[in-house]
Formats: structure tokens, sequence, C-alpha cells
């Protein structure tokens, strides 16, 4: 059985954007829909009010959570996510689990990402020079945990900044695993609202594509903001 996993913690103050509990319920009601296998749905939170009963609660911790972006202080750092690839993790989340931030929409059925048998499998394009973004990956527990035993909070940022990798915690997987891990992309149904579909204005590009199954909100707009639910197949399945 798989583990579905997202998180929440407090952002830092003035942040752009912040994750009521009803973004987590969404999130959880939307697997729901579209997976329909056996899995648990875990939030990891310091915060259990105001959370479905369904959703099963681990104690945030806070591994890393002062070291800042190397993007700036607009964009999040998420650091402390990267204790996904501690090696005793199945102990906290099982032997297989998805990883996936609380900003996007599920669209279609889950299957066809969820249920391959890669030990690893990450989002894979939406920039051109970072090779991975941290929206949604897929592990077996324990399968990549180079990514937390070498990384230092001192030199491990500037490292990943330097070789060209944006953000924070898909920056060092970046720049730790490398080209060649599995992916997936549109082809398998997973976009960009920002890159492929909307922008940040939410000024249509193109319509939902028929294969979209999930689509990420990386970016300025979210799927609850008014800007997005002025957009039908945005009201239709983030719900």
């Amino acid at each position: 059985m798989i583990s579905v996993v997202t998180w929440r913690w407090k952002p830092p103050a003035g942040y752009r954007s912040t994750f009521g509990p009803e973004t987590v319920n969404v999130l959880r009601r939307m697997v729901a829909r579209h997976y329909p296998d056996p899995h648990r749905f875990i939030c990891v939170t310091d915060d259990r009010e105001g959370l479905d009963r369904e959703v099963e609660v681990v104690p945030g911790w806070n591994d890393f959570a002062d070291v800042p972006s190397p993007s700036g202080g607009r964009n999040p750092s998420c650091y402390r996510r990267l204790r996904a690839f501690h090696p005793e993790i199945a102990q906290t989340f099982g032997p297989r689990f998805v990883s996936l931030d609380l900003d996007m929409v599920i669209t279609g059925d889950l299957r066809p990402l969820w249920n391959r048998p890669e030990p690893f499998v990450i989002w894979g394009d939406t920039n051109p020079r970072t090779f991975y973004n941290g929206s949604m990956f897929l592990m077996s527990a324990g399968a990549r945990s180079k990514v937390w035993n070498t990384f230092d909070p001192k030199t491990s940022p500037a490292a990943a900044r330097a070789a060209g990798h944006f953000g924070s915690d898909q920056g060092w997987i970046s720049h730790c695993l490398g080209k060649g891990e599995a992916t997936w992309s549109t082809a398998d149904g997973v976009y960009s609202f920002r890159n492929h579909l909307h922008g940040e204005t939410a000024t249509p590009k193109t319509a939902l594509p028929s294969n979209a199954r999930v689509v990420v909100f990386h970016g300025c707009v979210e799927p609850w903001s008014a800007r997005a639910q002025r957009i039908e197949w945005v009201k239709e399945y983030y719900r």
C-alpha cells in the first residue's frame, strides 16, 4: 500500500502564500477521487486543527528549517522536506510513498503515475537548467538516501545554485542525483499551470489537455485564489 504524503508548516512572515487546513483536506479528497487503490494519506505538520479525520498526522520536524532558499526570499525554503530521503523514513511513511505539494489540482486517474515500479520517479520538465521539480516525487523508502546523507546546510545550497539549479530542495536533489532519474512530463499528463497552461496572470494559454492528470501551481497563482477559481476546470476539479 502506498502512502500519500504532503507537508504543511507555517510560512515565514510576508510570504506570498498561506496554506490553511482546507488545502490539506481538498488535496486528500482529490486523491481519494482519483486514486482508488488502498493508500494512507499523511500530512507532516504540527497543526492538527481543522484537518479531516481521514488525514493521518505525522508531527513536523525542523531539520534545516532555517536554511534559506538560495534563489531568494520570495522563493520557498523546503529543505526540511529532505527528511523524505532519510534512510529510515520507512518507519514513518511506510515502504513506498509519493510526496505532493499542496498547491496542485488533480484532474485524472493517478494510477498510471503512481503504480510504477521504479525506485524513484520525480516531476521533471519545468526548468531547463534544473533537472527535477520537487512538487511531486514517488519513491521506495531509502532509495536515494544520499540526498539526505550528503546534504550540508552550509555548503550544499550554494553548490546547487552555482551549478545552475533553481530552488531549495529541488535544486539540491537535481545537483545531488544528476540527470537520468525516471521522470513525469506532459506526456504522462503532469502539467505546470504557469509554464504550460495559463501563466502567472491566469490568462488562458490553452484549454486543459485531454491527458491531464495533475496540474501543479508552482508560482504566484494558487488553485484556491480568486483568479484561478474563475477558470471552469479549476472550479470543477479543485474541491
